[in-house]
């Protein structure tokens, strides 16, 4: 038995379910489509789902927001930012633990808050790491995000060396997100650069003051 693994009823396409359920919204779930990702992508997020940290946790987006990609990148933030991640109805999932059994998630859901003695509204409790990653109604669909600049480029940060679980310390995600944030702005150097090549930035010509040479 296998946990948060799931397929869209329509289609048949396979989900990893991040969010069984959204704060204020019960009856909507967040999933990654994994026949989207790419492929070392695709192989980190399968790991994780099966390892003993992923298959503990309660909502998976829990373990995501302590993991990193193949390239260093926080799972979480990296999925949600590429529009990987993506919102759908409760009644529009069925989960799938083994290859024998489905069961839909909005029923899921229903049993584990009559198991739990509370609501389905109540089953969905946010926290710090996951605050940026909730999706929001308005949300940028995927096929809408812009792509970066061809010639924009900077080093790779260097991949992280997480535990068998694929779990990241404290420290070790502290370093990863310095890293992002030092790439992030040496690409915004050299977009900036690239932006006063094409046009430069007109400069505001000062007015001289009266008796003045």
């Amino acid at each position: 038995m296998i946990k948060h693994v799931g397929r869209l009823k329509s289609n048949k396409r396979k989900v990893i379910v991040a969010f069984k359920t959204l704060p204020g919204e019960p009856e909507y779930c967040v999933c990654v489509a994994t026949e989207n990702l790419r492929a070392e992508d695709h192989d980190s997020l399968i790991k994780l789902v099966e390892s003993n940290s992923g298959q503990s946790a309660d909502e998976f987006a829990d373990v995501m927001a302590r993991a990193t990609l193949s390239d260093g990148s926080n799972m979480l933030g990296s999925l949600h930012a590429s529009g990987r991640m993506q919102k759908f109805n409760t009644s529009d999932i069925e989960m799938t633990p083994d290859t024998h059994t489905s069961i839909s998630l909005d029923e899921l859901n229903r049993l584990i808050a009559e198991q739990r003695g509370t609501s389905i509204e109540d089953l969905a409790v946010k926290n710090k790491d996951q605050d940026e990653a909730m999706p929001r109604k308005d949300a940028v669909k995927p096929s809408t995000l812009a792509e970066p600049a061809p010639s924009a480029t900077v080093d790779p940060v260097a991949p992280l060396s997480a535990g068998e679980d694929g779990v990241l310390t404290d420290e070790q995600l502290a370093a990863s997100y310095r890293s992002q944030a030092d790439r992030l702005f040496k690409e915004a150097k050299i977009l900036r650069e690239q932006a006063e090549a094409l046009v430069p930035t007109k400069k505001k010509s000062s007015k001289k003051v009266d008796g003045e040479a």
